[in-house]
């Protein structure tokens, strides 16, 4: 059976690529729920696309000629994303030197992406179901209250239902984000998208260049850890280095199997496979725990409180560096094609 004809379509200036009938059918249940006014909470792990679905809801709903304004929760300390969610008024604290609307107020009649939701501090838990449940707010340093009409979509590659049932976070937040949930699935659950994507990456990169056959099969046999993020990482990689003509699986430079390099969790929980795959994506940068974070998909902030909750030596320089000669060899070895 020949393999699905990729999917070409952009959701507010992000390009959506697939083939799989997961993500088919996941845009056309976003589109379904863009219809609605439902808050919507978008699961999956870090790097599989829950922004671009994020947008897909905006881009479908009858909001998508208001503003789409989105941000990090995991991305700003504590102090800080009080005023960037509610804004200030001029003299609220030192440097406010001027009023600054919030971002509920500069998303007004449209779509405030909320991602990372999971990192949100407690006291800022309270302060968001408020306003989710209509009440009024008034900016920091403010005496008049602001009203908004905005639709929130938030985003975890937290199980947040597990967290809320453990006291980690709101129940009563837990269930106003998520009247209805969608599920990102992983890279490697949705096969027909590697082929697909890895194609669309290299031709960003080399529209001259090609992936074989044994190229495709290596991308696919891959588990991915990083997901999208992680995939468009290795192809662009290897399209620089290999310099043009067909790049072979050498030229991706994929690290062991995680059966072969770090032993695999005995445990099914989400624990150790969260633990398990931090592991194995710092040894894949060799340690370095910002580029660890971008392909995890998360902040810096958020890596630094992981491996201090998994007691991991953020010291350690994982080994693991690949040589990149073969890869520049074999350039040299296939040329440019015609």
């Amino acid at each position: 059976m020949a393999a699905p004809a990729p999917q070409h379509r952009e959701f507010l200036g992000m390009p959506a690529v697939y083939a799989s009938r997961q993500m088919n059918d996941l845009l056309d249940l976003a589109g379904r729920v863009a219809r609605s006014g439902a808050s919507v909470l978008i699961q999956g792990e870090s790097g599989c696309g829950k922004e671009l679905v994020a947008r897909a809801i905006h881009h479908l709903s009858l909001r998508c000629h208001k503003p789409w304004v989105d941000i990090s929760c995991g991305a700003l300390p504590e102090h800080l994303m009080e005023s960037e969610l509610f804004g200030y008024e001029k003299g609220a604290f030192s440097g406010a030197d001027s009023a600054k609307p919030g971002l509920f107020e500069l998303a007004h009649g449209g779509t405030l992406f909320l991602d990372e939701i999971g990192e949100l501090d407690p006291r800022m838990q309270v302060k968001l179901l408020r306003v989710l449940d209509g009440a009024p707010y008034y900016r920091l340093g403010g005496t008049r209250k602001v009203q908004v009409d905005v639709r929130i979509v938030a985003a975890t590659n937290a199980e947040l239902e597990i967290a809320a049932s453990q006291g980690r976070f709101r129940k009563d937040l837990y269930h106003r984000l998520s009247q209805i949930t969608l599920r990102v699935p992983p890279l490697r659950e949705r096969l027909d998208d590697i082929p697909a994507l890895a194609g669309y990456f290299l031709h960003c990169q080399d529209p001259s260049a090609s992936l074989s056959g044994d190229t495709i099969l290596s991308l696919c046999r891959y588990p991915w850890p990083g997901n999208v993020r992680e995939l468009r990482n290795v192809v662009t990689r290897a399209a620089i280095f290999a310099g043009g003509g067909v790049i072979t699986s050498k030229c991706l430079n994929l690290p062991p199997s995680p059966v072969d390099s770090i032993s695999t969790p005995r445990s099914d929980s989400l624990d150790g496979i969260e633990r398990h795959t931090i592991l194995r994506v710092l040894e894949q940068s060799n340690g370095h725990r910002q580029r660890a974070a971008d392909t995890l998909g998360i902040s810096r902030r958020t890596l630094s409180r992981k491996l201090k909750l998994y007691r991991i030596d953020q010291d350690a320089n994982p080994p693991g560096a690949h040589s990149l000669e073969t890869c520049t060899h074999g350039s040299q070895a296939t040329g440019k094609t015609a």
